[in-house]
């Protein structure tokens, strides 16, 4: 067997020439290219604030096209009876009447959005960032989108980051978009 490397070349015919730039004929499919991850059910966590609510601008225009579903979502605190009688019948009441608000809130918010995207809602009671995981899960959320205030340094570590918890415990991608402290307090006003 002659060695390839050392066998004189010989000049290429023009169909071969022409093979080169064409992928080889094959009895095998050809492999179609990877499709691009698709996102048609975003999780986005509010918590009543235009700030939060921010996030959702992001998706309207592509929302139709792309046949977007927004999963709207609130998370409610746990609230700790005190050792006082009458307290836990008290944080039961309180807690019905946080879940109405809640409730509220998103199905307005929901109804100015759905001649543009198919909008659901959900209240969950618990860690604001465990049960925004959860909740990613549970609907099978393709994207999670939320604000982030962009706090670091010492007012992070006070303050904690419910943004930073999310990113560090689910598998779902995350679509964070920064709300400087400026924007936040003009929304605010």
């Amino acid at each position: 067997m002659e060695n390839p490397i050392h066998a004189p070349m010989q000049p290429l015919s023009e169909s071969r020439a022409l093979q080169l730039d064409r992928p080889a004929a094959s009895s095998e499919p050809a492999m179609e290219p990877p499709l691009a991850p698709t996102f048609r059910r975003v999780l986005v966590p509010l918590d009543g604030s235009d700030m939060a609510e921010s996030a959702i601008v992001s998706f309207l225009d592509v929302a139709p096209a792309l046949e977007l579903e927004l999963v709207l979502l609130h998370v409610l605190p746990v609230l700790v009876p005190e050792p006082v009688e009458g307290s836990a019948q008290a944080i039961e009441a309180m807690t019905r009447r946080l879940n109405d608000e809640a409730t509220s809130y998103l199905e307005a918010t929901a109804a100015r959005l759905a001649d543009r995207a198919h909008v659901q809602t959900r209240v969950r009671i618990g860690d604001a960032a465990t049960e925004i995981v959860e909740e990613a899960r549970e609907c099978r959320a393709h994207l999670i989108a939320m604000t982030t205030h962009g706090r670091s340094g010492m007012s992070r570590l006070l303050f904690g980051s419910v943004a930073e918890s999310v990113l560090r415990r689910t598998t779902v991608p995350v679509f964070l978009k920064p709300v400087r402290a400026a924007e936040a307090e003009r929304k605010a006003a």
